[in-house]
């Protein structure tokens, strides 16, 4: 099967990515799914991910949020994003890093009450959903430092603000 054309030549873009967004929610006030390839995009460049890729996105509304985290996680709660990295067979050569869901209700809350522009909440969750896609993770001081890192040298590229910053100064 062909791949879809991209928008513009794949030579002229260092990671070209091609992103699935669903919306199981209205999508007014949502960022578009071009919002989501540039950050998706941001995220492969900032980690070098030198080599094409394929993800889906799926935005959901807090009970499908809920059910997932609780079937997958083991957590009964609407957690702001999940990432399920693609489990290929050996041997099958795919660009799919795998999956991302984002719950939209609590990027509003959580936003709100950190005081965060939307949009850029969005987008960090973005960025950071695609690292743990990546083989990123912080459950370990040390790995949550690295990823973090990481992830403000991204989100300043997008001229997005620290979004630790408040935790650490706080």
């Amino acid at each position: 099967m062909p791949r879809p054309a991209l928008p513009y030549p794949e030579s002229r873009i260092p990671n070209p990515a091609l992103v699935h967004v669903g919306y199981a929610v209205p999508r007014a006030g949502l960022p578009s799914p071009a919002s989501f390839r540039r950050w998706v995009e941001a995220a492969l460049h900032g980690a070098k991910r030198r080599k094409a890729t394929e993800l889906s996105i799926r935005i959901v509304d807090a009970d499908e949020g809920r059910a997932l985290n609780r079937d997958y996680r083991g957590k009964d709660y609407a957690t702001n994003v999940l990432s399920f990295e693609a489990d290929l067979p050996p041997g099958l050569r795919l660009p799919l890093i795998g999956d991302m869901v984002i719950c939209a209700p609590v990027v509003a809350r959580e936003a709100a009450e950190q005081g965060k522009r939307e949009r850029d909440h969005w987008a960090h969750l973005t960025v950071h959903g695609v690292l743990h896609l990546l083989g990123y993770d912080h459950i370990e001081d040390g790995e949550a430092e690295v990823m973090e890192a990481l992830e403000r040298r991204i989100l300043a590229r997008l001229g997005i603000a620290d979004p630790y910053a408040a935790e650490r100064d706080g």
